[in-house]
């Protein structure tokens, strides 16, 4: 199944300077996720942002920040972003049933949303280039889990080219250059 920028919203999850610091490859997970949501904004496509406990974890990083719309932070305390009737009433009201998934750590909050709205119905699509860990093995294990359990794993530049279609347009000339 190919990604449809119609059909798809981006999720970032929890991707916080106090847990950002922690993550292995943090800089590649920060850069993908940023190219994914320019992309996400320049297409028309949703991001609903995610942010684990920010009283005691701050906020999302601040470069994610400025490239998020207002109103689409969503504070949670359950892991799983599935377990916030706030986050799910927003997530719904988008119409989409494709998630691009970003974030961290991969075998925790990024593990147990995809998991849970896979069981819901949506097609979760794991950016493993926008997802990680302290330690690379328990994202690896995470990615494998989730693969395992009908989630597709992809690339930023997957995801990017999926939405584009084609070349030729406006979109995928200022597109092209973020990930070149």
């Amino acid at each position: 199944m190919l990604l449809n920028a119609l059909e798809s919203c981006l999720l970032v999850i929890d991707i916080q300077d106090k847990l950002l610091t922690a993550m292995d490859d943090a800089q590649g997970v920060l850069a993908n996720t940023s190219i994914l949501m320019r992309g996400a904004g320049r297409l028309d496509v949703p991001a609903l942002v995610s942010e684990q406990y920010p009283k005691g974890l701050g906020p999302t990083n601040a470069d994610l920040t400025a490239l998020t719309p207002p109103g689409d932070v969503v504070e949670k305390l359950s892991f799983s972003c599935a377990g916030e009737p706030a986050y799910m009433t927003r997530l719904r009201g988008l119409g989409r049933r494709q998630l691009v998934i970003t974030g961290i750590e991969a075998h925790v909050c990024v593990l147990q949303t995809a998991l849970d709205l896979t069981a819901q119905g949506f097609k979760c699509f794991v950016v493993a280039d926008a997802v990680s860990s302290r330690l690379a093995r328990n994202r690896d294990l995470a990615l494998t889990r989730m693969r395992d359990n009908g989630c597709q794993i992809v690339s930023t530049e997957m995801v990017l080219f999926e939405w584009l279609q084609a070349a030729g347009s406006d979109e995928f000339k200022e597109l092209s250059k973020l990930v070149r």
